[in-house]
């Protein structure tokens, strides 16, 4: 259809051209001379059709070969920076849609890949009691080294995938599909997942602002894996007149925490694991905002005997705060985000209920464009033993040399419920290849 469009535009225009120049010009004094003048218009007319047929056959052959190779993946756009808030997701059209940008139908089969090395080095002395959980770090490791695979599945799901490699095997940390187009608003996520439960059990190594946990999430909230497991989330935006306002349930298998902090084990296929979290989201001023959470969690814990298992559980509950802080006109050169949280635990064992309680209070400061100073308080209970109780302060300095690198130093003095406090120094190295989504916030 297009060649033939041109073929008629073309001899359209030539005819205008002659009629033209046949009506300005002069009469020829005999028949003759004008028979010759239009056999000659009309062989150049044809040799120019000729060579237009010749053009327009090699344009066409040239896109024939070209839609048989496959399409170069789109350059990736740069992961956000930690600790800033995501933006709305784009969605791409799948191909074969006449809507589809030419990105989008190669990342059909090529998602967002990315890959963040967090390096972390450790000086000073601590008292090595393992029977207590207490081992020190070694001098240099490779802490982590996540690798992200994010991408639409269709118009109803997209799925993300973060596999964790750590110098002694893989692990995959989280891998689910979200369905964003269920009946009722339901957000749902269906696969292995970090629980809704506070703030720092949801969050990923490399977007923390200290080098480690809190002490409160070490003994409380199983360690540096804390609630994460297999099982199915749906969450539901409350709609109300004064703040956003979303509500999430959880249901696990029942396996979470680390080796070193067991929290939740199951035996047997209906000893489940369940959270449940509220969020209220309010802006108190066009630069700041306020973030609020309540948590609960309940499962089984690997305490008993097998034979009394199934009456041994462990409750946690929690509240966080968090409060940030920009300025729209220097938001690039100052912010800050105060953070907080408080968590109950209740531990059943064969030598009675163990209650106890932990929490942190931090705050990160930004004074340049590329600076930040933090300092964090927290103490905690032991899960085990309540009447064990460690605490500890931090100072933190971070520099970011671009949005894809971070290096940061943590002085940590810790206060153990046995043996001696531990002064170290924490420094740490992150680095990032690739497209890495946002994360919540």
């Amino acid at each position: 259809m297009s060649h033939r469009f041109c073929y008629a535009a073309f001899v359209l225009v030539v005819l205008s051209a002659a009629t033209a120049s046949a009506q300005a010009a002069p009469q020829p004094p005999d028949a003759q001379a004008l028979r010759s003048a239009i056999d000659d218009l009309k062989k150049d007319f044809e040799a120019r059709l000729s060579a237009l047929e010749t053009r327009l056959a090699a344009i066409e052959g040239g896109q024939q070969a070209a839609a048989a190779q496959p399409l170069p993946a789109p350059p990736p756009p740069p992961p956000s920076p930690a600790g800033e808030p995501p933006s709305a997701a784009t969605f791409s059209a799948p191909q074969g849609s006449a809507n589809a940008p030419d990105g989008a139908a190669s990342k059909v089969f090529n998602p967002d890949m990315a890959v963040i090395g967090d390096f972390l080095g450790t000086a000073g002395r601590v008292h090595t009691d393992p029977a207590n959980n207490i081992t020190p770090a070694p001098a240099f490791e490779m802490h982590e080294s996540e690798a992200s695979f994010q991408a639409v599945v269709d118009p109803y799901a997209r799925a993300d995938f973060f596999l964790s490699f750590g110098e002694e095997g893989v692990n995959l940390e989280e891998g689910f599909v979200t369905l964003t187009s269920l009946p009722g608003g339901l957000l749902t996520k269906v696969g292995k997942m970090r629980a809704a439960f506070g703030k720092v059990n949801s969050l990923h190594n490399h977007v923390l602002p200290w080098a480690d946990r809190p002490l409160v999430i070490k003994n409380l909230v199983g360690g540096e894996d804390g609630i994460s497991d297999a099982g199915v989330s749906v969450a539901k935006l409350i709609p109300n007149s004064w703040l956003f306002l979303e509500a999430t349930g959880q249901v696990f298998r029942g396996d979470s925490g680390s080796p070193e902090s067991p929290l939740y084990q199951t035996s047997q296929r209906g000893q489940l694991s369940y959270v449940a979290h509220l969020r209220g989201y309010q802006d108190l001023s066009e630069s700041t905002n306020l973030d609020l959470g309540a948590s609960w969690s309940r499962g089984y814990n690997a305490t008993g005997l097998p034979q009394d298992i199934d009456n041994l559980t462990t409750r946690l509950i929690g509240f966080d705060a968090t409060v940030r802080w920009k300025p729209l006109r220097r938001s690039i050169y100052h912010s800050f985000v105060g953070r907080s949280e408080v968590i109950w635990s209740s531990r059943e064992q064969p030598d009675g209920l163990q209650s106890g309680m932990g929490y942190y209070v931090s705050g990160d400061y930004q004074f340049a464009r590329r600076w930040f100073a933090g300092i964090r308080f927290d103490g905690s209970d032991r899960a085990y033993d309540s009447s064990l109780h460690d605490s500890g302060g931090s100072a933190i300095l971070t520099y970011w040399p671009s949005e894809f690198s971070q290096v940061r130093g943590q002085y940590r003095r810790t206060a153990y419920a046995i043996g001696p406090a531990a002064n170290e120094f924490l420094f740490q190295f992150q680095f990032s290849i690739g497209a890495h989504g946002a994360h919540p916030f």
